[in-house]
């Protein structure tokens, strides 16, 4: 069963950082583009960040840029996602998805074009 496991959310205070993980079971990411999506209550889902297969082309929103990082460690199946300078507005569920892809160096950016997808964790930033 292939599936996709994600934890690390939290409650932090304004400034503080988390790192969500992203856990693959049931098949490898070694061939996963593999993106982080939000969705806040009463908003849409938004593309937080992506990362190739290969792990050297990366994406980042305007919102998150400079504040998160997203890495991968194809050995243990699992992405990262360091976030720090954590802000209000960045409450919401974190969800990770996979996309099966060829082309090592190819990240999505649209939900649309992802296969599967985690259940999410929370992250609460109080102020």
């Amino acid at each position: 069963q292939l599936q996709l496991v994600e934890s690390g959310g939290d409650l932090v205070h304004t400034g503080g950082s988390l790192r969500l993980s992203c856990v693959a079971s049931g098949f490898t990411l070694d061939y996963y583009a593999v993106g982080w999506f939000r969705q806040a209550p009463g908003k849409e889902r938004e593309g937080v960040s992506s990362i190739s297969s290969s792990g050297g082309s990366t994406n980042y929103s305007d919102s998150v840029k400079g504040r998160f990082t997203i890495s991968r460690d194809n050995a243990e199946n699992t992405v990262y996602l360091q976030m720090n300078s954590l802000k209000p507005e960045d409450t919401a569920v974190y969800y990770c998805a996979a996309a099966l892809t060829l082309r090592g160096s190819v990240y999505y950016t649209e939900a649309q074009e992802y296969d599967h997808w985690g259940q999410g964790t929370q992250v609460t930033v109080s102020s």
